[in-house]
């Protein structure tokens, strides 16, 4: 079966010449929404994936009305992969896995879209381990300010218990068990 999704982005914009289109494309149901490509909860489309089926084919008049990137645009045609349904862009003629040529320049596009993943999970883990050397902090904020601290090591060296510590300190024993090791 020939599914349509019809996607304008604020109330103001029409479907009309969406819909038209889709419907000259053969389309018998077309699912429609008004809502920005930007949101993660578009109804209509979740509910079009879910009623997915073998051999059905998904067509849109433009490939910007499905996904807002190239990234979220594979993650949606692999879950069409999954479920054994076809995608065909109008207007974006090699967008089509009804066809072997289709097929592979989606192909091609998955592995470039996971190099550059790749990419930048090397780049943000090389800048975080650079970052860490230059004596850079992550994660949250210490409860604790030195004068604490120093504090805590005293109380300890005194004999005092981990939790009477952080009952003094109106902390949690975690946080103070956390600070021994700075």
């Amino acid at each position: 079966m020939k599914t349509g999704y019809a996607r304008v982005s604020t109330d103001d914009q029409d479907l009309t010449f969406q819909l038209q289109v889709l419907t000259e494309a053969g389309c018998k149901k077309i699912y429609q929404e008004k809502v920005s490509g930007a949101h993660t909860k578009r109804p209509e489309l979740e509910k079009m994936l879910e009623q997915l089926r073998e051999d059905d084919t998904i067509i849109v008049w433009r490939l910007d009305r499905l996904a807002r990137s190239t990234r979220k645009l594979l993650e949606i045609a692999d879950k069409f992969r999954n479920a054994g349904a076809h995608f065909r862009s109008l207007c974006e003629p090699w967008a089509d896995t009804t066809s072997h040529a289709g097929r592979m320049v989606m192909t091609v596009f998955a592995g470039i879209a996971e190099f550059e993943r790749e990419l930048i999970k090397e780049r943000t883990s090389t800048g975080r381990h650079l970052a860490k050397k230059r004596g850079v902090k992550f994660g949250r904020p210490s409860k604790l300010n030195q004068e604490q601290k120093n504090l805590i090591k005293r109380l300890l060296s005194e004999g005092e218990s981990i939790k009477n510590i952080a009952k003094t300190m109106n902390t949690h024993p975690s946080t103070i068990y956390r600070n021994l090791e700075i």
